[in-house]
């Protein structure tokens, strides 16, 4: 089973509608499309460009307005998905659940489906400058093309809820992120081929790049879109089959061979999922 994912490394910058956004987004899926990706994945906080539109007097929006655009950016996201025959990894968008602000991965089925993954760890400054709320539930996705998860930056700093995902059938785990230095970038990009390497999965990542100089928060941004696997002679030495140029403005595509996965757990180098001790540390 063979399966072609695009990540896109989304430029975030201002606009002053809600047309301009789904045209941006467009243009990307248009972009996957010619090189035939049936997952697209957008990062992490892709929304707060929506925060950029400003209010009556021109001022950004808050972190607290962005569920105003929920309706919208599912039915825009729906629609492309059916449109273009793709899967896609809409980011993340902040929804309000209960009283409680949830940055929340949305899964896009070709078929007009949804899938919801709300983050489930997060950074002190999403608790202290935008009062987020934390996911409560890990949950797979079943697909034509195989099991995923979705989860979102910090998360994969947590060898747990990967290993978590992994033991629900997950072979490819898709990374939204966001991180708006070197050193935040860092921490995400090293630890997913931690979880590369641990797990024997892939792992999916892209961040955003691009700036929003009236949105707080969201000035600065690092990020670069890899496609990760574990590290072992049927794969590339470096666990890297494809990465963009940091800060950049592009696409990146690469076919993902589930067989081989399949052949390293039972026979590679090192079988890192079949040797785990469960007996001293249980998968969960």
């Amino acid at each position: 089973m063979k399966l072609r994912v695009s990540a896109v490394q989304y430029k975030l910058q201002t606009i002053t509608s809600f047309e301009q956004f789904a045209a941006q987004v467009e243009h990307y899926i248009k972009t996957a499309e010619e090189f035939g990706a049936e997952f697209i994945l957008f990062p992490e906080f892709m929304t707060t460009q929506l925060m950029s539109i400003g209010d009556e007097n021109g001022k950004a929006l808050g972190i607290e307005d962005l569920p105003n655009f929920t309706e919208a950016y599912e039915a825009l996201f729906t629609q492309l998905a059916k449109h273009y025959n793709v899967h896609i990894i809409a980011g993340t968008h902040v929804i309000k659940k209960d009283d409680k602000l949830l940055n929340t991965a949305h899964l896009f089925y070709p078929d007009g489906a949804i899938g919801r993954q709300p983050k489930l760890h997060i950074t002190p400054t999403e608790v202290t400058e935008w009062n987020m709320g934390a996911g409560e539930g890990l949950t797979v996705f079943e697909t034509d093309k195989g099991t995923i998860a979705v989860l979102t930056c910090y998360d994969i700093e947590f060898p747990e809820i990967v290993r978590m995902a992994k033991v629900k059938g997950a072979d490819v785990i898709f990374c939204p992120s966001c991180t708006d230095d070197r050193h935040g970038f860092y921490r995400v990009r090293y630890t997913s081929h931690a979880r590369a390497v641990e797990n024997q999965v892939y792992v999916v990542l892209t961040g955003t790049v691009g700036s929003l100089p009236t949105v707080d928060f969201m000035r600065a941004n690092y990020g670069q879109a890899a496609i990760i696997t574990p590290n072992d002679i049927p794969f590339p030495p470096r666990g890297i089959m494809a990465e963009g140029e940091i800060n950049d403005d592009m696409i990146v595509t690469a076919d993902l061979d589930l067989d081989l996965l399949y052949e390293v757990r039972e026979r590679g180098a090192v079988t890192t999922w079949r040797d785990r001790r469960v007996d001293l540390y249980p998968d969960w």
